[in-house]
């Protein structure tokens, strides 16, 4: 359901009109009976696969809905939102069929904007309401017109109200920025780029480009280099693109005004995925992708969108149009290796990442995904020779570092290196004090092996401190507490632990402990038992097996122990 704030979505995007529950009657082979056909089933169909984003099974079914009542708006809007996101043919005949709808005003004023018709263009990007969200567009898109006709100062007088008061007043400002740019009045530019700057909230890689660029091709390569060596300290994965970005640094990133409504489109679809509203996102995406394919950022927020929307293998398809040549390749080949493993393609994933670190001889990023990769498949003398190449990359390691030793501490511990483990996680607090899962995984490990437990529960206390509602560094300040003999103190952590986390077998069962270690025998059992239904590892099973026979409980009462028997 919309939020009231972006109600007028549903205009745009009419994608929830039923409930989910009756769209699947052609997905399900087994309701024959149910299954409707004809227009109905067409519809029905092709709604659902819209709502799974499928949109090529969607527009196909829509189309045929609309073929068969022509008459239907709200189907016409339908098929129109599939064939877009589809990239058909068919969306331009179906947008000039919806007079007044917005999504298909911007469609159709893009096409005016791509032939140069550009008072056809600025009269449909008039005609959108003056409501969320298009309102936060529109100005950027007549202003854009505007300079596609040659009037520089009819643009800024659409934009200069806005970065007055409104609250993308930094957006405004870099797009009045680029549009003087464009037209050679160098003075204004340089002012609405330090104001877009002023006004921003960081530097993220789209807006770091652009300044770049400015300062680059005004001659001033210190001040470029320095704007874009600050992404790295915003998102260390940034680093991997600076060669390339260093490169190219020089090159105008806006060309035309065509090119200036695709960065309008990218601007609004970035605050809508923050607003929560993905599906617009993706509607606005594709437009600026269909104006500029060329714009790999725009393609970077629909993959992610996509993938957020549990679409990896359609954001997979669409990062493989990114050339070797574009800037942000090697930042596309990390994403696209990190689609590939969530599809099940381990192998190829870390081929990718393999050929990225080759390519990319000062980057430790791709090789600390690697690590994280065989770490994830208990392959942990290999994610330890791929950290270990990662850390020789960072040289003399900085506070930012510290993952990277934490990670490899916890392949060590894995591999029962614990000496080598320690080592790491010590060496991760030298550089980053107060890392909660740091404290909390060094503290643990001493508990666990009922040493230190001074130290311990003061680095878990510590990281309760930064984290106090983590599950699990509950369970680690209630656990340390039954290590130092003080179980009623530490049932009142565990309790809260288990409330946090209630499917973590770790936690029930030290819960169970600390109930038996004050008396409290069903209780403690009742925890044990639990624990056991929750898959906890092998060791881990045995103990709490021994536990309940100790306790006395029949080996029946226990899943594990009677799923024993069944198999015997």
């Amino acid at each position: 359901m919309h939020t009231p704030r972006f109600r007028s979505l549903a205009l745009i995007l009419p994608l929830t009109l039923l409930a989910s529950a009756a769209l699947t009657p052609r997905a399900r082979a087994d309701s024959l009976l149910m299954q409707p056909t004809g227009l109905y089933g067409d519809f029905l169909a092709g709604h659902f696969a819209q709502q799974q984003d499928d949109t090529g099974y969607a527009a196909l079914e829509l189309l045929e809905a609309n073929r068969n009542d022509p008459h239907d708006l709200e189907l016409r809007r339908q098929a129109f939102i599939a064939c877009v996101l589809d990239e058909r043919p068919e969306a331009l005949a179906l947008a000039r069929q919806l007079p007044g709808d917005p999504g298909a005003e911007l469609f159709l004023a893009d096409e005016e904007a791509a032939a140069g018709n550009w008072a056809a263009a600025e009269q449909r990007f008039r005609s959108l309401p003056s409501e969320a969200p298009t309102q936060l567009v529109q100005p950027l898109l007549i202003a854009w017109a505007e300079a596609g006709a040659g009037k520089t100062d009819a643009a800024l007088a659409t934009l200069q109200p806005l970065m007055q008061t409104d609250r993308l007043r930094g957006v405004y400002a870099l797009h009045a920025a680029m549009i003087t740019d464009l037209a050679g009045r160098n003075a204004d530019a340089d002012q609405f780029y330090r104001d877009a700057r002023a006004a921003s909230n960081g530097v993220n890689i789209r807006l770091a480009e652009i300044l770049a660029s400015w300062q680059a091709r005004q001659g001033d390569t210190a001040a470029a280099t320095a704007t874009l060596e600050a992404l790295p300290r915003v998102d260390q994965t940034l680093g991997i693109v600076l060669p390339q970005l260093r490169e190219q640094m020089a090159v105008r990133p806006v060309m035309s005004a065509t090119d200036g409504i695709a960065e309008a489109y990218l601007a609004l679809a970035g605050s809508l995925r923050q607003e929560d509203s993905p599906q617009f996102a993706l509607f606005l995406l594709r437009l600026a992708l269909d104006v500029r394919p060329s714009l790999t950022a725009a393609r970077l927020v629909m993959a992610d969108t996509l993938d957020a929307s549990r679409h990896p293998a359609k954001a997979l398809a669409l990062l493989a149009a990114v050339g070797a040549n574009d800037p942000l390749n090697e930042l596309v080949e990390l994403r696209r290796a990190g689609l590939e493993l969530q599809l099940g393609r381990k192998e190829d994933a870390l081929r990718r990442l393999e050929r990225v670190a080759a390519a990319n001889p000062a980057s430790p990023e791709p090789l600390m995904r690697i690590g994280d990769i065989l770490r994830g498949a208990n392959r942990f003398a290999e994610a330890e020779d791929a950290y270990s190449r990662a850390i020789q990359r960072v040289g003399e390691p900085t506070r930012a570092d510290w993952s990277l030793f934490y990670a490899r501490g916890i392949a060590y511990d894995r591999a029962s290196q614990w000496d080598k483990a320690e080592a790491d996680f010590n060496r991760a607090l030298q550089l980053s004090p107060d890392e909660p899962y740091v404290l909390n995984y060094l503290g643990y490990s001493l508990t666990e092996q009922n040493r230190d437990l001074d130290r311990a529960r003061q680095m878990i206390e510590k990281a309760a401190e930064l984290r106090p509602n983590d599950g699990a560094i509950l369970d680690s300040m209630g656990w340390v507490l039954v290590r130092q003999g003080n179980p009623a103190e530490a049932i009142r952590w565990l309790e809260r632990a288990v409330e946090s986390d209630s499917e973590d077998a770790t936690i029930n069962g030290h819960l169970g402990d600390a109930y038996w270690a004050v008396g409290r025998k069903l209780q403690a059992e009742f925890q044990w038992r639990r624990a056991l239904n929750l898959n906890p590892e092998p060791a881990d099973a045995a103990k709490l097996e021994a536990k309940l026979r100790d306790a006395g409980v029949p080996a029946a009462a226990s899943p594990a122990a009677a799923n024993a028997t069944r198999l015997q």
